[in-house]
């Protein structure tokens, strides 16, 4: 087992699967593309949190090296667009615009349950990451075509956990609620996740350890919350402590980050990922105690039918709200920004500064918490006045 379990964690076969998938360093016998209008394309490589060293006499591991260039070739591009557009289901593109299409267009305890299970497994992730401190792929041997993220830690991957999580968590919460076949929706969730995860090993960035244990995690939590689910849907919707709860707990998690001996977007990620599910919490919250809810089970469910009509009207809805969260993303990131410079003294474009504990937090916090509460509470009730419900 613990030989298995060595191989698993290797590089080796991240970097079989790369070149199986046409994905080769320049280079490399049997790399060429074959075309010569065709060069080997130029990314910055390296082995990022994972890469340790130990200074002579330091006895003490440190980052290793992050300058590193590399060539790659593609010789089959069907992969690579694949795998690359697989990649971006994990990223904010996909977040910000999925999870509130889900709340304007298919059912609102669909996507309750969906953020919220969203955001405790992504914590649990990336705390993990920072606690295990496991290395990264090596490159070479491995071919990696991210750079953002190649600053953390590998295990577990995110990534993996995320499009677990999202996509059994939907398929969970609909199965019941909508007329579709068991199988066809278990597959698609199955896909879904299977695609996300194969990703990571493609673009080089995680292990396939790292992808089987974010995925094992991810449906482990599910199993845990699922029983759980109705009982903290109606916490959310109706007891008086959950604004306080839902504000106050992601902070308090957020300024007591694991601490690291170099800088990782890993809080700063868990800090937007936290802000913007305590947002559509008090959202949430604030619609079920205020206001009849904006979107009724009728009304949402000829989204499901192929009728132009409807489906004119689901375009609508996510046109006009994904416009509307891109603006208040914008507004607040300037706005939040400019505050805590004048207040810490740091012009706007020092990025060092805005790495800082006391910068960081408050300014992704404050910024996609209301990215989460525009979502929920806004953009519906301007949905309302424009006639779109």
């Amino acid at each position: 087992m613990a030989r298995l379990l060595g191989t698993l964690r290797s590089s080796q076969p991240v970097a079989r699967f790369q070149r199986s998938c046409g994905l080769f360093p320049a280079g490399e016998e049997g790399g060429g593309s074959g075309d010569p209008a065709e060069g080997p394309r130029e990314r910055r490589a390296c082995n990022g949190a994972g890469a340790l060293r130990c200074p002579a006499g330091s006895g003490r591991a440190v980052p290793g090296p992050q300058d590193c260039t590399q060539k790659y070739i593609v010789k089959n591009y069907f992969y690579y667009y694949l795998f690359k557009f697989s990649a971006a289901l994990g990223e904010e593109i996909f977040y910000i615009t999925f999870l509130p299409f889900t709340y304007w267009n298919i059912d609102h305890s669909v996507s309750r349950r969906m953020i919220i299970v969203w955001s405790i497994v992504m914590y649990i992730g990336q705390v993990s990451k920072d606690i295990l401190k496991w290395p990264r792929p090596l490159s070479p041997p491995v071919v990696k075509l991210e750079m953002r993220t190649n600053a953390e830690y590998g295990m577990p991957s995110t990534h993996a956990m995320a499009a677990t999580a999202i996509s059994f968590s939907f398929f969970i919460a609909t199965m019941n609620q909508y007329k579709y076949p068991f199988e066809l929706g278990l597959a698609a969730a199955f896909v879904f996740s299977t695609l996300v995860c194969l990703s990571r090993l493609y673009t080089g960035m995680h292990t396939v350890l790292d992808v089987i244990g974010g995925a094992l995690i991810s449906a482990g939590l599910l199993v845990l919350l699922y029983p759980a689910w109705d009982t903290i849907d109606h916490l959310l919707l109706t007891s008086p402590f959950c604004p306080l709860f839902s504000i106050v707990v992601p902070l308090v998690l957020c300024y007591n980050y694991p601490k690291l001996d170099y800088y990782s977007p890993t809080r700063g990620d868990t800090t937007t990922i936290l802000g913007a599910a305590a947002g559509a919490t008090v959202g949430f919250w604030l619609n079920n105690q205020y206001a009849a809810s904006a979107y009724s089970s009728t009304s949402v469910q000829p989204g499901f039918a192929l009728l132009t009509s409807a489906l004119v009207f689901v375009l609508a809805r996510f046109l006009v709200g994904i416009l509307v969260v891109l603006l208040t993303r914008w507004a607040m990131k300037s706005l939040v920004l400019g505050m805590l410079g004048y207040r810490y003294k740091f012009p706007l474009g020092d990025l060092a500064a805005r790495r800082r504990l006391e910068v960081e937090v408050p300014y992704k916090f404050v910024t996609y918490s209301c990215v989460g509460f525009t979502a929920t509470v806004v953009v519906p009730l301007l949905h309302e006045l424009l006639g779109l419900l």
